[in-house]
């Protein structure tokens, strides 16, 4: 744990060969991060650009696209996974995640399959699987849960994301047999994605710039605790920034709260660690984070419209990362 004093965990979002022979371990040693997480996009930018791993591609040549993906994916997950084992074994965090293939998005049964599989396939009892929050994605994250694998919940946008993943949750609770040893989830609530998209028309009206993924996190993070499931955490995703306009570890310093994890970017975490905050934010009240929307919808902004949006382009841009990479290694 980043802060034991306020439960705060602190992941890396990010992993590469050569990252996780090097570095990774340093920032586990150093007791900086407790985890790591992946998606389409991470793995894109590692396969495509890294020489770390022009001989394996060499040796897959001529292989099915996918089955170059996931070989390369599956190497480098259990590599995280076996140096995150010890922090798991002593219940603290310890987990990699791992994506699955997102044009199974709207598919829960092939989600459930493709959960199963990678899990088996890795062979480390602490890999999340990451699902996307879609309709067919609850019925998936409650499959795989009950029947022990951890869960990470991704591309949550919306509070109505938010309540149908801790629905799914409960109901995969109840299924599992063991209740003093339930399987963990967190719901992955992307933060920076709605500031892009707002703060020029923000700005134009005079609003108060870089506060709405903040404030739409908090919305969540507030509906996750007062729900009460004991294996289940608030996890911050999105958390880098672009430009010079915010300090980098902007995302991490105010959204330092209680039971919470943010899961950054290297450069973030680099940055917040020379910072060092130790004490938790304050949480806005209900009363003041449904007045700030409020105020927001006065200023013309209609924020179902927006998570819509920004659901739609994170699939879009998670799909235009799983098809280069498979052109790529054709």
């Amino acid at each position: 744990m980043y802060n034991n004093e306020i439960h705060f965990s602190l992941w890396c979002d990010f992993v590469e060969r050569s990252f996780l022979a090097g570095e990774f371990g340093t920032l586990i040693e150093h007791n900086i991060i407790t985890a790591a997480t992946s998606n389409p996009s991470i793995f894109k930018s590692a396969f495509l650009g890294s020489k770390a791993y022009v001989e394996d591609k060499k040796a897959l040549k001529g292989k099915p696209a996918k089955e170059v993906y996931e070989t390369l994916a599956i190497h480098d997950i259990k590599l995280a996974a076996h140096a995150l084992l010890p922090l798991y074994e002593k219940g603290d965090d310890g987990f990699i995640s791992i994506e699955v293939d997102p044009f199974l998005c709207d598919d829960a049964q092939g989600t459930v399959e493709e959960g199963k599989r990678l899990f088996q396939a890795i062979g480390y009892p602490n890999v999340m699987i990451k699902v996307p929050a879609t309709d067919a994605g609850f019925m998936a994250m409650e499959a795989l849960l009950s029947e022990g694998i951890h869960v990470n919940a991704t591309l949550i946008f919306s509070p109505l994301q938010t309540q149908k993943c801790l629905e799914a949750f409960a109901r995969a609770n109840q299924k599992y047999e063991d209740k003093s040893v339930l399987p963990k989830a967190v719901v992955s609530i992307f933060v920076s994605r709605f500031d892009r998209m707002l703060d020029a028309r923000l700005k134009e009206a005079d609003f108060v710039t870089s506060r709405v993924g903040i404030m739409n996190a908090l919305r969540c993070y507030v509906m996750i605790e007062a729900y009460g499931l004991p294996n289940v955490r608030a996890l911050f995703a999105s958390t880098g920034v672009k430009g010079d306009i915010l300090k980098p570890e902007y995302y991490i310093t105010e959204l330092l709260v209680k039971n919470a994890i943010n899961t950054a970017p290297l450069e973030t975490i680099n940055a917040f660690i020379h910072i060092a905050p130790k004490k938790s934010n304050a949480v806005p009240s209900s009363k003041d984070i449904d007045n700030f929307f409020n105020a927001l919808s006065a200023n013309g902004i209609d924020i179902d419209q927006v998570y819509e949006t920004l659901m739609q382009e994170g699939l879009k841009s998670f799909k235009e990362a799983f098809i280069e990479i498979l052109t790529a290694l054709e």
